[in-house]
């Protein structure tokens, strides 16, 4: 599947961004999906994940209670939706997908698919 992500931004510390990350190829629906960041000199990070269908998420202890991801398999998207966001935030989010309706996962060797990058700077 190709993977498009979309929605980053400049945005003050304490201040929200939806980041869009659409599908195309195979079958959307048949994917786990998740996002992760990577900040200057640092290594990618998981954020969040969510399986198949959308019944079952997980994130990151770092962005739990502010960041929530969901999906519309109608529309073959995923969507990160941040709020209150930290200047710790500032990264590319990368989406990425895997062939999988088993379950969710949380590390990035797990994935087949990624996307280009989005960038989100978050001011102080």
């Amino acid at each position: 599947v190709q993977l498009q992500a979309s929605g980053g931004g400049l945005v003050q510390a304490g201040g929200s961004l939806r980041l869009s990350c659409e599908a195309s190829g195979r079958t959307f629906s048949s994917n786990a999906m998740g996002w992760f960041r990577q900040a200057p000199g640092k290594e990618r990070e998981f954020v969040a994940a969510i399986n198949w269908s959308g019944s079952s998420t997980y994130y990151a202890d770092s962005v739990k209670g502010r960041f929530t991801i969901t999906r519309d398999n109608a529309k073959n998207t995923v969507y990160l939706q941040m709020n209150s966001l930290k200047p710790e935030g500032t990264a590319v989010y990368y989406c990425a997908g895997k062939v999988s309706r088993r379950g969710y996962y949380t590390y990035a060797g797990a994935y087949d698919d990624w996307g280009q990058g989005t960038q989100v700077t978050v001011s102080s």
